[in-house]
């Protein structure tokens, strides 16, 4: 085994050996865009790139991987690294400093790995993948594998900084098309079953213990007047009154339409508290 397998960023430990190298071919097979070959990139719209100029694109994976950031700059133009003309040239290590200078403003981003193969596709792409603070175990060569091992980071954090890149870059040019994750979030919609059973079981406990309730009717009309907050109030307030009274008075001596009278008034006044905090939570 080499002496890179003893590294502490050498991704595997065990029983390793190296492969048994293949007979050299006399011709290399054509990479993906070469000859006449389809190219992906040329074929690929701007809608699929995180941000784009006349003149480059970049553009990210297709879902999150290990590392907080992977990116591919691409020229517009079908060309390759040493067919980049001098205006390109001379752009290219702009772009390369500036994209480097975006994926390390990031959260949690310590260094930057700029790569460049080309052994898959014909057109041009250079690679930028960061690695994250403090793990000093993927420093160096190796850092694209651990993109591979390391388990994916959340969704919302891969889109958000996809988006920072993204207007980082727009602040020089080109056209930022990388959106921030929604926030994700729920209204309490249950708060209308709960209203209505906060409702209901009063009248029913009341029913069970041999009391007289309002008519439907009546109950419904109050249910419909319990969204006035100015009713309400003074619907709690004359009952609180009239029931204190009744109770110091004569405790045994309520009757069927003092009851109905309260059960009314306290359905009207629960359902008008509830009805408001539903308006205010779907606001």
């Amino acid at each position: 085994m080499p002496k890179f397998a003893q590294w502490p960023s050498f991704p595997f430990e065990g029983d390793l050996r190296v492969k048994q190298l293949d007979e050299p071919v006399d011709v290399e097979p054509a990479r993906k865009g070469e000859g006449s070959s389809v190219c992906a990139a040329c074929e690929t719209p701007d809608e699929a790139y995180i941000w784009v100029s006349e003149r480059w694109r970049v553009r990210a994976m297709d879902r999150p991987s290990g590392l907080p950031m992977v990116l591919i700059l691409e020229s517009r133009s079908h060309l390759d690294l040493g067919d980049l003309p001098n205006l390109l040239a001379a752009e290219l290590g702009v772009m390369t400093v500036r994209l480097e200078r975006a994926i390390r403003s990031l959260d949690g981003v310590a260094r930057v790995h700029v790569n460049r193969w080309g052994d898959g596709s014909a057109h041009f792409h250079m690679w930028f993948l960061a690695r994250p603070y403090g793990r000093l175990q993927l420093r160096g060569t190796f850092l694209s594998l651990w993109d591979d091992i390391l388990p994916p980071i959340p969704e919302s954090v891969w889109r958000e900084n996809l988006a920072l890149v993204a207007a980082w870059l727009a602040e020089f040019g080109g056209r930022t098309l990388a959106e921030p994750p929604r926030i994700e979030w729920q209204a309490p919609s249950s708060l209308a079953q709960q209203a209505s059973a906060g409702v209901t079981l009063p009248v029913e406990e009341l029913a069970v213990k041999g009391k007289s309730v309002a008519e439907p009717e009546e109950a419904s009309r109050d249910t419909d007047q319990g969204g006035d907050v100015g009713a309400d109030e003074a619907n709690n307030g004359e009952t609180s009154k009239d029931t204190n009274g009744e109770i110091d008075e004569d405790t045994n001596g309520e009757t069927s339409e003092d009851v109905s009278s309260e059960a009314s008034d306290e359905t009207g006044g629960d359902i008008g508290g509830r009805a408001g905090a539903t308006r205010r939570t779907d606001g």
